[in-house]
């Protein structure tokens, strides 16, 4: 198992142990993170979109220009910002922090 740790909009840090090969967003739907994900991971919208510490952020895998197309529509968008949709769990990925911005 990978731990996560996600930090809540209003700052709590929350670590679930993540399954290798389920996406991130997976992990934060089955741990009740306040998260719409609305497509459901199809890469259709942004309403997965996590702020990955910068220590972790180039781990997390290459962008593709549909997935940068999206985050162009990110509330809180930053230079680490990710759709959890798109990130594997991994081992490379065990202790990854990421902030969860508010869903506004």
């Amino acid at each position: 198992m990978t731990a996560l740790i996600f930090i809540k909009p209003d700052g709590e840090k929350v670590t679930v142990e993540a399954t290798n090969g389920a996406t991130v967003m997976e992990v934060a739907k089955e741990n009740d993170m306040p998260m719409l994900a609305a497509c459901g991971g199809s890469l259709a919208c942004a309403t997965c979109h996590v702020i990955v510490d910068d220590v972790w952020y180039d781990k997390t895998g290459e962008i593709s220009e549909d997935e940068e197309d999206l985050l162009d529509t990110a509330h809180g968008l930053t230079h680490t910002s990710r759709l959890c949709c798109q990130i594997k769990v991994s081992d490379e990925l065990d202790g990854m922090v990421m902030t969860l911005p508010p869903m506004d």
